[in-house]
């Protein structure tokens, strides 16, 4: 991505990443990403905002020559300390020595940590401390949260410009910067919410309370650190998503019990259906099957945050859960999960592995596992479906004494 001019002495000079397909590991990229990184400049300073992946540090770099040519930035702004963010902080800090390094308490711990360099120029800033440029300045906002402890946003008020980080993010990846320009704005949106999902839903009152903090700003233009420059209408719409996506979950929800499962050969979906049925007998609770081979874990693990507790059922593979269900496991909010009620059950053919298993992994997140288990030995027989019947009511009159 070239530098690109975003409003009068601000310039994008981060990178694209269109091939990306898997960030942090588990999260899907179907579009690609963005590492986006900014210089600002006044009358007598100029400061740079974030870095990019260290993966794409000449191109990064090339882009501050070409911006700054034999100049010195004053400063570094780093807004949040994940490696996507300051991966060449290491090399930027060589290249200009003695930089003065702005971030929050918690960033100049992490920040300490991810470059090995003790002798950093470190000033840690406070929410609504200011930076002058010369005649105008930076205000810093803190953020905590969204999504580390270290976040913060960073407001040009006299250019209308707020950066924030992650905040108001995606990782979709198109050339041009601004949002006006988006080609495919069916795959943004697609792209807008898996990111707020698999980022930012385990922290919702904080995102409650960030909209809440740019509310009080007077800006036209959103600079995220991932994703296009948001303008206009989009910024209003992005928000107004956030909020109804950040909400309390209705009363409703809370009494719902999920019940999510993955069959090879339709055995541990017999279960599943007969188990919600002993649910619903109890009229305090509605009932929500979910097939993982159909349903994505993030889209599952999000469910999770909201219902008032949960059941997994896998067969057993090699003496393991399935691919599916660790998939699940994997993504569960360990914050939001915290204390809930849950249970599992599955068939299974040689032995019998993944009920405990899922059962071990509940309980290392903290979750209520309930007492008893359900494993039936291939397909199960009449007796065995009454059984699972029997299962699910004795689980929703736990549930009742609020265990």
């Amino acid at each position: 991505m070239p530098v690109f001019k975003i409003r009068e002495n601000i310039f994008s000079i981060g990178v694209l990443n269109p091939g990306m397909r898997v960030f942090d590991i588990i999260m899907r990229t179907d579009f690609g990403t963005s590492y986006n990184a900014f210089a600002v400049s006044g009358a007598d300073r100029t400061v740079l905002i974030d870095t990019v992946h260290e993966r794409f540090a000449d191109e990064y770099f090339a882009n501050l020559d070409e911006l700054l040519g034999s100049r010195r930035p004053d400063a570094l702004i780093i807004q949040h300390c994940e490696p996507d963010h300051t991966g060449t902080v290491e090399q930027l800090l060589r290249r200009y020595p003695g930089i003065e390094v702005l971030t929050t308490q918690a960033g100049a711990v992490n920040i300490k940590k991810i470059t090995n360099d003790p002798s950093i120029n470190l000033r840690v800033v406070a929410d609504g401390e200011t930076y002058d440029l010369g005649g105008e300045r930076l205000r810093f906002i803190s953020a905590p949260f969204l999504h580390w402890p270290d976040t913060m946003f960073t407001y040009d008020a006299a250019r209308r410009v707020v950066f924030t980080c992650d905040f108001l993010g995606c990782h979709y990846c198109e050339p041009a910067v601004y949002d006006a320009a988006i080609k495919y704005p069916g795959a943004y949106e697609e792209a807008f919410h898996n990111y707020y999902i698999g980022v930012l839903s385990p922290f919702k009152k904080y995102v409650i309370a960030g909209l809440d903090k740019l509310d009080a700003l007077d800006f036209d233009a959103v600079c995220p650190s991932h994703g296009p420059v948001l303008t206009g209408g989009r910024i209003a719409a992005a928000g107004a998503k956030y909020r109804e996506w950040s909400a309390p979950a209705p009363v409703e929800a809370k009494s719902s019990v999920c019940v999510f499962y993955c069959s090879a050969y339709g055995y541990t979906k017999m279960l599943a259906e007969r188990i919600a049925d002993g649910i619903k007998e109890s009229a305090q609770y509605g009932v929500e099957l979910y097939d993982l081979n159909e349903t994505p874990p993030q889209h599952a693990a999000a469910r999770i945050n909201e219902c008032g507790a949960f059941l997994i059922g896998s067969p057993t593979l090699n003496r393991d859960a399935v691919g599916p269900i660790w998939a699940l496991l994997a993504s569960i909010d360990g914050i939001n999960s915290r204390n809930r009620p849950c249970a599992a059950f599955g068939s299974f053919g040689w032995s019998g592995e993944a009920v405990p298993n899922i059962e071990a992994r509940l309980a290392g997140l903290k979750c209520k596992v309930f007492s008893q288990n359900l494993k039936v030995q291939f397909r199960p027989s009449g007796a065995e479906l009454e059984a699972a019947e029997k299962f699910g009511q004795d689980f929703a009159a736990w549930l009742g004494e609020g265990k």
